[in-house]
């Protein structure tokens, strides 16, 4: 197992590839999300928050399939990150082939659409807040499909379903991860 890059180094990675705010701001969610559920299982926090920051790390030079996640992975592996966080973030891309075989995998794939919706769901309240936002709110929103198209609501089911958790157990764990981080969220 390779030694672990400190968060500084991974941050530093990220602000490289990463100019937009909004999608540094997602992978801060999704890192937040992983952190929770780490804690949750007793597992290696830094490591699952490493997969949670970098998993779109590559997305603003290659946001397309097959590139998205494999052009990151390469540059991850090249740098010596360790190779579960690596299959994780390999994990969370069908296109891939990788399967998710680890909770870490399986939990950063179930985080990753759900963060994007929260954070549109913060985007429609009043005071523009994560405080504000119910889950019952988020499940009858998830059923507008014209409501952020581009979240797909299967992924954020389906992983729920890996994690063996109800969607709405799912939906209140990120949902109180991301509210920790609601300032350097904006939300």
């Amino acid at each position: 197992m390779s030694a672990l890059p400190t968060r500084d180094e991974a941050l530093a990675l990220l602000h490289e590839w990463i100019a937009n705010e909004n999608l540094r701001r997602h992978m801060y969610a999704v890192e937040a999300a992983m952190r929770h559920y780490a804690r949750a299982a007793g597992a290696d926090v830094a490591r699952w928050a490493l997969a949670g920051l970098l998993h779109d790390f590559d997305y603003e030079r290659f946001p397309d399939p097959p590139h998205h996640v494999t052009e990151g992975i390469a540059v991850l592996r090249a740098r010596g990150y360790p190779e579960d966080v690596i299959a994780a973030i390999a994990g969370h891309a069908p296109w891939t082939g990788v399967g998710r075989t680890t909770p870490m995998a399986q939990t950063l794939f179930a985080c990753d659409e759900l963060a994007g919706f929260l954070v549109a769901m913060a985007l429609v309240m009043p005071n523009k807040r994560l405080a504000e936002v119910q889950v019952e709110s988020v499940l009858k929103k998830m059923k507008d499909k014209s409501f952020a198209r581009k979240v797909n609501r299967d992924d954020i089911t389906a992983g729920a379903a890996e994690l063996g958790i109800p969607v709405e157990t799912h939906i209140a764990n990120v949902l109180e991860a991301m509210n920790g981080i609601s300032s350097t969220l904006g939300l």
